[in-house]
C-alpha cells in the first residue's frame, strides 16, 4: 500500500475516534475537551509545520465545539493536501 493511502487510513481512524464521543451522550462533551488538544497536536505533526498551523487550529475548534464531531476533518485535510496536492511546495530552478 502506498504511503499516501496509509496516511488516509490513519486519518479515517482519527476521525472515528473524534466521532466516538457522540455515542456517549453524557460523557461525550468531557471527552471532547480531552481529545481536542490531542487531535490538534496530531494534526500539526501529520500535515507539517506550514499547513499544520492551520489544520491544528481548525481541528482543535472542530473537536471542541458541540455537534461538529461528525465533520471528518483529518480526512478532508488528507483529501486537500495529499490527494489533490493543494499547497504543495514547488522547487524553483535557478539557471
Amino acid at each position: 500500500m502506498d504511503n499516501k493511502y496509509k496516511k488516509l487510513v490513519k486519518c479515517l481512524l482519527l476521525d472515528a475516534v473524534g466521532m466516538a464521543s457522540l455515542t456517549i451522550p453524557v460523557v461525550g462533551p468531557f471527552l471532547d475537551v480531552v481529545w481536542a488538544p490531542i487531535a490538534a497536536s496530531i494534526s500539526y505533526k501529520m500535515f507539517g509545520e506550514r499547513k499544520g498551523k492551520y489544520t491544528s487550529l481548525i481541528t482543535f475548534i472542530e473537536e471542541l465545539l458541540p455537534a461538529t464531531d461528525v465533520i471528518p476533518s483529518f480526512t478532508i485535510f488528507w483529501f486537500l493536501f495529499d490527494f489533490l496536492g493543494i499547497g504543495k511546495e514547488t522547487q524553483k530552478i535557478i539557471i
